[in-house]
């Protein structure tokens, strides 16, 4: 049986969107002319950093490595053509702790990003997407 998440989106005007998850949290997306939130691709960014940034956390309380500070700067690059897909990202792990050494955090983000990470696996695969529509009265607001 395979695990299944659900995010329920409502357009809330311009290019503005609320995502609602079915634990209840909510998300809001925006590429609108006063963004108040961030845009779809920056939220992938957000989602692979967090994804990565759980794992190592993970692996450093394993190892009795105590973090004092972490960070993730993700940065994308984009296509020029649509539909302007990211071609390149780059994630940098910057942290600090009792007993990390470099190498450390190196075999943890490398963990992450092959083994562990879903996000990352998720952007290194083909992805079926499937498309159903509802319109007319019997789609529901």
């Amino acid at each position: 049986m395979s695990d299944v998440k659900t995010m329920q989106v409502t357009w809330l005007g311009e290019q503005r969107y609320l995502g609602l998850s079915a634990s209840g949290h909510q998300l809001l997306i925006d590429n609108s002319p006063t963004k108040v939130g961030v845009s779809p691709m920056e939220a992938l960014l957000g989602a692979l950093a967090t994804c990565t940034a759980y794992d190592i956390v993970q692996v450093m309380g394993k190892k009795r490595i105590k973090l004092t500070s972490y960070r993730i700067e993700a940065e994308g690059e984009r296509a020029d053509e649509h539909p302007r897909r990211y071609t390149r990202i780059v994630v940098r792990h910057i942290a600090s702790g009792e007993g990390l050494t470099p190498e450390a955090l190196e075999r943890a983000a490398h963990l992450s990003h092959e083994k562990y990470c879903s996000v990352a696996a998720s952007l290194n695969s083909e992805v079926v997407v499937e498309t159903r529509v509802e319109a007319g009265e019997t789609a529901s607001v």
